[in-house]
């Protein structure tokens, strides 16, 4: 596609891309000045370690294998390498049965393309992996981006949400012939390869009500829909955005070119017993200080952490010996320290709870039980920390005493009710809550978000087309808020950031 024959955005369907480059054509690979290079892979015995204690490298020597050259940096030489012409990456290459190769090329944006979402996305026969600028994140549970999607399926991955005129994407492609385990006789070839751009990530906007002395132009966009129950939104360091589905057991991953998948299956609970439960999944996701996903499960009544190596350390489950409620919210200090509030709301039975109380509670750094903050809340919930670190807060589910409350940071004791908001009209309590850079909150409640100051005075109110239950900071930039309501995911821009793990 040329330049000039680039569709007007009146002529386009609701999420079809404004511009598709095919970089299988010399016209594609024309206008954003690819060239694709080539070299076969072979592999190679080298001396390695077992595993350790810790499941990573250890100390004893082995041997095994590597696939060389390693070929995904940006800076990587590849003036030596075969030099294909687009319609050549259809060529059957590499040498067969089990063979490996790489293709690579840098894609600039041309100005007529600037300002939008860039798409890359390949299918190789038989199974890909993408680098773009060096990177490859191994987000567990990741699939059909950088990481093998599966048989002949595409691997899309996501360039940039606002690319610029002359940014310049490396972009290496790992090409493995397939299956392994039964090693054919074809051999590698490119299906297609195509750059596509969007005038955004796909959403529609939505009603709002600004109350209060909010900024008035504020726009609401959906970004997806469809779901039973949302909960639970972090950012990811991979530029998605996980949220819980407490009711159907999963944890989903939203991509901003608007995909949609499952990031982890029975996310909360894996017991045969799952029809007692109404919400037996995760609720509250985080990353901890070294970028570790730690999640708050229902069915399972517990806190875990997801470890680099894939396995899982159960961070709190049993206060006084006697097990959780079930772990609603979280959130992190930079000193590691945990603070999460755990109310009952996951128990298939009230009767089945083991604590006579509802906790506010805090985990320190290598503690092995939880430190009890306050037990005189019927319904602790939404939780976050103040930027200077100073305060905790709390949003209280309960519909006689919805109430913020705010404690000492690190200190365990009764806290003192800023705001109350318990005669306000409106079927929902209060729930998830984060805070801004300048410690402003914004609470799920009844009506709507509500903002508020430090000390708990009201800013305002803003009213969303379904009754929100949480929130997280996103984009590159952190001053856009995600909100998880119940069938749908919303997003807000701000004039500010947010504070986020």
């Amino acid at each position: 596609m040329t330049a000039g024959s680039l569709p007007r955005p009146s002529e386009l369907l609701p999420g079809r891309p404004e511009a598709v480059v095919d970089l299988q054509t010399d016209e594609g690979c024309a206008l954003v000045g690819a060239t694709w290079r080539y070299a076969d892979a072979r592999i190679e015995e080298i001396g390695f370690v077992d595993v350790g204690d810790d499941l990573g490298p250890g100390t004893t020597p082995n041997r095994t294998y590597d696939v060389v050259p390693h070929a995904q940096a940006p800076d990587f030489d590849d003036s030596a390498w075969r030099i294909l012409a687009p319609s050549e990456t259809m060529l059957r290459l590499g040498s067969g049965r089990v063979s490996f190769n790489w293709y690579r090329l840098e894609v600039t944006i041309p100005e007529e393309l600037a300002g939008m979402t860039a798409v890359f996305e390949i299918v190789i026969d038989d199974y890909a992996e993408v680098w773009v600028d060096g990177a490859l994140p191994l987000a567990l549970g990741l699939s059909g981006g950088q990481v093998v999607g599966g048989f002949n399926a595409p691997n899309r991955v996501v360039l940039g949400t606002d690319v610029q005129a002359g940014q310049t994407f490396s972009i290496a492609v790992f090409g493995i012939n397939g299956p392994i385990s039964a090693s054919p006789s074809n051999y590698i070839w490119v299906r297609s390869a195509t750059l596509e751009l969007h005038a955004g990530p796909p959403a529609e906007e939505a009603s709002l009500t600004v109350h209060g002395a909010l900024p008035k132009d504020l726009r609401l966009e959906r970004v997806a829909t469809g779901f039973v129950f949302t909960e639970g939104p972090v950012w990811a360091p991979d530029g998605t955005l996980l949220f819980s589905s407490p009711n159907t057991n999963v944890i989903y991953r939203w991509s901003p070119d608007g995909r949609v998948e499952v990031f982890r299956s029975k996310s909360g609970y894996s017991g045969l017993d799952i029809g007692r439960y109404v919400q037996p999944g995760s609720n509250g996701l985080t990353f901890d200080p070294e970028g570790r996903l730690v999640v708050c499960q229902h069915g399972n009544r517990r806190v875990l952490r997801v470890n680099p190596h894939g396995d899982t350390t159960v961070l709190a489950d049993r206060f006084d010996g006697r097990r959780l409620n079930s772990p609603n919210d979280l959130v992190f200090s930079t000193d590691g320290t945990l603070y999460f509030t755990d109310p009952p709301f996951g128990l298939p039975e009230p009767r089945e709870a083991e604590l006579p109380f509802c906790g506010v509670f805090m985990l320190r750094p290598g503690a092995s039980e939880p430190v009890l903050i306050d037990d005189s809340l019927r319904g602790p919930n939404g939780i976050a920390v103040s930027p200077d670190e100073q305060w905790l807060y709390v949003a209280n589910w309960d519909e006689e005493r919805k109430v913020v409350v705010r404690y000492v940071a690190g200190r365990a004791g009764p806290g003192e009710v800023i705001c109350d908001l318990t005669d306000e009209p409106g079927l929902d309590a209060l729930d998830g809550m984060k805070v801004d850079v300048d410690g402003r909150l914004y609470v799920c409640g009844p009506g709507g978000v509500w903002a508020l100051e430090p000390d708990g005075s009201i800013v305002g109110r803003l009213e969303l087309p379904e009754a929100p239950h949480n929130l997280a900071w996103g984009d590159d930039d952190g001053r856009t808020l995600y909100i998880t309501a119940e069938t749908s995911i919303y997003r807000l821009r701000l004039d500010v950031e947010g504070v986020r793990p």
